[in-house]
């Protein structure tokens, strides 16, 4: 199994900037893709970035966050990170880590196996 915990969500304004960490624990070697999805009430989690935890540039974005995002891993602390900047109003949702043990990063949530319990980002104007 794979534990996967969020931190780093909370209250910001139109334009700020947040940083959200998944602590990955467990049996970590089947983590091999990472990605953060995001979920509004009444919606589906929509796919946000993802990367590969073997290391490279193997990283992933939704257009929805190409150019404002950057999603990272520190594989000796077990940690990924998704660096959100000129943050809208839209952004606003609970935002989950996800792993999973295939080969590859997908947009589809259906496959990833292990899933964190997600952070609230509201986003003010």
């Amino acid at each position: 199994q794979v534990q996967l915990v969020e931190s780093g969500g909370g209250s910001v304004q139109v334009g700020d900037s947040l940083r959200l960490s998944c602590l990955v624990s467990g049996r970590t070697f089947s983590a091999r893709a990472m990605a953060w999805f995001r979920q509004t009430p009444g919606k589906e989690r929509e796919f946000v970035a993802g990367i590969l935890r073997s290391g490279g540039s193997n990283t992933y974005y939704a257009d929805s966050m190409k150019g404002r995002g950057s999603i990272s891993g520190d594989n000796a602390k077990n940690m990924v990170y998704l660096q959100m900047n000129s943050l809208k109003p839209e952004d606003t949702a609970i935002y989950y880590c996800a792993a999973r043990s295939g080969f590859g990063v997908t947009v589809v949530a259906a496959l990833y196996e292990f899933w964190g319990q997600g952070t609230q980002v509201t986003v003010s104007s």
